[in-house]
């Protein structure tokens, strides 16, 4: 069985997923889903673009785009640094675990890990598989039966896709993928059969 595992590479895009260490709940209230987003703007802005995520109870979803290893050199920490880039990239995945872990553990008073480790990353070699990636993260709700439909779903990228407000999302970017805002839902309705997302499902062990 692949782990998905295999180091990060600079300038591809990857699918990040993980759960709680044994299915644990890693989101324990609504506070919690705007916490692990502004961790994870803090840690992980200077590495990675982000086109989509979707975060569950247990587990989350990321849809990515690394740095360059010309960016990720410029930044101060690693002006100087021999380290090599995968490790760079995976270190900083890491410290943002890590500190999400350690602020859910004080404040719930809990012990020990979190997250299962290592965490998961697919590279998204294809177009195809891109534009697809983006609505399966968006259905993942209505495929755990959180929602009967994904577009009431909050806790996804979905509908900060369709704002205007400020975000830290590719956001441009994504759409014009799709060609419009329209275009973008569209997509996402004519396209989010079970049958067809299965090929998707991935597995923690």
């Amino acid at each position: 069985m692949k782990l998905h595992t295999d180091p990060l590479q600079p300038d591809c895009f990857y699918h990040i997923y993980n759960r709680g260490v044994n299915g644990e709940n890693i989101f324990k209230e609504k506070r919690n889903y705007a916490f692990f987003l502004k961790k994870y703007a803090e840690f992980l802005t200077p590495y990675v673009s982000t086109y989509a995520y979707c975060l569950l109870k247990n587990h989350f979803h990321l849809l990515v785009l690394t740095h360059s290893e010309e960016e990720i050199r410029l930044l101060d920490k690693y002006k100087e640094s021999k380290k090599d880039i995968s490790w760079i990239l995976s270190n900083a995945f890491a410290s943002f675990f890590q500190s999400y872990a350690q602020s859910i553990n004080k404040g719930y008073h809990r012990r020990g890990k979190l997250f299962d480790e290592p965490f998961r990353r697919i590279l998204i070699e294809s177009d195809v598989y891109f534009t697809e990636m983006i609505q399966y993260i968006h259905f993942n709700p209505q495929k755990h039966k959180f929602v009967k439909d994904f577009r009431d779903y909050p806790h996804s990228s979905y509908h900060s896709h369709l704002h205007i407000s400020a975000t830290k999302l590719e956001r441009e970017k994504v759409i014009s993928w799709f060609g419009s805002k329209e275009a973008f839902e569209k997509f996402h309705l004519e396209n989010n059969r079970l049958d067809n997302l299965d090929r998707f499902d991935i597995e923690f062990d």
